[in-house]
């Protein structure tokens, strides 16, 4: 057997996760004859330093010595979307994939490109599944994938595309953090809007807000007049009076319907939008709940106070005026208890030092303690309405399972350290601990059932002190909410997590160098006559004599003529090797072949060379 021997060019810039830093001897001078590979390395290194500017004026240097080298381009792309100018970004990145369709990394830097473009989740996508499939053993096309599927809310396809990542580098920062966020199905800002939709976000966003306006003002309109009215029909008597008036306020709600009504641009995209959001469809179905119970309510408007007593005209009063307070506790339920707190918990406490995991843990902690505090509500409410105290006995395990759920989820430290910087989480999950305590002393010693009222179970002082403790656990999470108001700091809701796009010093996938390939290569594969293509077809491995290298371009790109079999496999499966043999040696090309034109165009992504077996080995054999 021959000595494999890597490809020079490509063994001494290969990727710094597989090779370590580069070394500093590296880094070009500043003289007319550096050359473009150079230029790249320095625009890397500046982009590792957070000079964006500095690292596109050395991209640009690279570009105007070798024009046709889509390294510069994708570098020149990367430094653009940083300096926030995405539009040339796209532009770049586009270039860099005209120069080479089968380069998984110009595909991934023009899918991080259009991501941010307005309308360009679609190509995104595509780009970055073309990724996955020119590169499934490298991680950064999956977290790519799995961004692009977390945006659009898409949780489970966003988890094993994560998940696929980390099976490839257990240590990628971007893949753990974002994996927490799919698994506490966290929801971008703009829920109601589908990024792969053409339409403008701006304009969606109007109608929504305009919806929202509409909802608001229709519900506290209706609550005035409710109250307005009761109090002349029962006060004063008015009760004629009160009814005409009363309906002459749905006038007004007409008029706030109208005048929001001109305001929502894209009247097509509210049914999606409302089937995307289920809190912006509960705002809508409440005011028009609102306006059923207004209605309802003014038929059934009592005459005296003995009236009070219908049934039908307090329910109503009760949608109108409280819609609002029980649409903020449903919500906070729901909040609380979606998503795998725990498991993302683990994430973020593996991913290490990065700011975002941090500050994530810190929303996931209460997410935890917001869950236990409603188990202990609920159990409460239980007890009482069921008048069974001894229901309260099992309130001991709510603590217990938060201990054991974070033991088991690695996060024991993250906790201590969250809890020292965060007194007020610290203080509610003592105060909730305390409160369990209480309620399990109720459960083991009930006390006797209240005169006049024998299906409510007295609590007696360890119930009230329990009912005492969950006040002050809410306090202490308003305290912390209204603490971070003030100041505009991340508050403890789930608007304050954020996803994850440092990679620390990890190299960006859509940064890493091409492969080089050498003179000797190069000659080798236009004038040899033992090329041989293998691919696979079917599942199967098959190599077939290649007709011609037509070129090899200045990057490295290959272009032959191959026959038809080969021009279907590669449909299928992109993934090929070219075997290039020379009375020397005999190299190996591994790389994704795109059909263009007549002929196939291979991006290499590998290449090694192979020595022939000398005398001294066969003397060893």
């Amino acid at each position: 057997m021959g000595s494999d021997i890597e490809d020079p060019d490509h063994a001494r810039y290969q990727d710094r996760d597989r090779a370590g830093n580069l070394a500093r001897d590296h880094v070009p001078r500043r003289s007319p004859g550096t050359g473009p590979r150079a230029w790249c390395l320095l625009a890397v290194e500046r982009l590792e330093h957070d000079r964006p500017e500095a690292a596109l004026e050395a991209a640009r240097q690279a570009i105007e010595r070798d024009p046709g080298g889509e390294w510069g381009h994708r570098l020149a792309g990367l430094a653009l979307e940083r300096l926030g100018r995405d539009a040339e970004a796209v532009a770049a990145a586009r270039e860099a994939v005209r120069l080479a369709p089968g380069s998984w990394a110009a595909r991934l830097r023009l899918g991080g490109a259009l991501r941010r473009m307005p309308g360009g989740w679609r190509e995104a996508w595509a780009e970055a599944r073309k990724a996955v499939a020119f590169a499934p053993e490298e991680p950064d096309p999956h977290v790519l994938a799995g961004d692009l599927a977390l945006l659009r809310g898409d949780h489970e396809r966003a988890v094993a595309s994560y998940q696929a990542a980390l099976r490839l580098s257990r240590d990628h920062p971007v893949a753990r953090v974002n994996l927490g966020l799919a698994l506490l199905r966290w929801e971008r800002p703009r829920t109601h809007h589908d990024p792969a939709w053409d339409a403008d976000p701006r304009e969606t966003t109007r109608a929504r807000r305009a919806l929202d306006v509409w909802s608001r003002q229709v519900r506290v309109l209706l609550a005035v007049a409710t109250v307005v009215v009761t109090a002349a029909a029962l006060g004063l008597g008015l009760h004629r009076e009160a009814q005409i008036g009363g309906a002459l306020v749905l006038g007004g709600v007409v008029a706030v319907t109208v005048r929001q009504a001109g305001r929502v641009p894209v009247w097509s995209r509210v049914p999606a939008m409302l089937h995307r959001d289920l809190w912006f469809t509960m705002d809508a179905a409440m005011a028009l709940a609102g306006v059923g119970a207004y209605v309802a309510g003014l038929a059934t408007l009592p005459a005296d106070a003995d009236g009070v007593r219908d049934g039908v005209w307090a329910g109503a009063c009760g949608i109108v005026l409280l819609n609002g307070v029980a649409a903020g506790a449903l919500r906070l339920l729901a909040e609380a208890w979606r998503g795998r707190p725990v498991r993302a918990l683990a994430h973020f406490a593996t991913a290490g030092p990065v700011p975002a995991a941090r500050r994530n843990a810190d929303v996931a902690l209460w997410i935890l303690a917001g869950r236990a505090w409603w188990a202990l509500a609920l159990l409460l409410s239980l007890c009482v309405v069921a008048a069974q105290p001894r229901l309260a006995v099992a309130a001991v395990a709510v603590p217990g399972a938060v201990v054991l759920a974070v033991r088991r989820g690695g996060a024991t430290s993250l906790l201590r350290a969250t809890s020292r910087r965060d007194r007020p989480l610290a203080l509610s999950l003592a105060l909730l601990a305390v409160a369990a305590l209480l309620l399990a002393l109720v459960g083991a010693a009930p006390g006797r059932a209240l005169a006049g009222a024998p299906a409510v179970p007295a609590l007696g002082t360890a119930g009230l002190a329990a009912c005492a403790a969950l006040a002050g656990a809410a306090g202490a999470f308003a305290v912390r909410a209204a603490r971070a108001w003030w100041s505009g700091a991340p508050g403890p809701w789930r608007s304050a997590l954020i996803p994850c796009e440092s990679r620390g010093r990890r190299l960006p996938g859509d940064a890493s160098p091409p492969p080089g390939v050498s003179d000797a290569v190069r000659h080798a594969a236009t004038y040899s006559r033992s090329v041989v293509l293998a691919y696979t077809h079917r599942g199967c491995p098959r190599a077939l004599a290649v007709s011609a290298v037509t070129s090899v371009s200045a990057s490295g790109e290959l272009r032959l003529i191959a026959g038809d079999e080969a021009w279907e496999a590669v449909e299928r499966d992109p993934r090929v090797v070219l075997f290039v043999g020379d009375p020397r040696f005999w190299a190996e090309v591994r790389g994704v072949a795109v059909p263009s034109g007549d002929v196939l165009r291979i991006t290499p992504k590998r290449v090694l060379v192979r020595e022939y077996p000398g005398r001294h080995q066969a003397r060893a054999r």
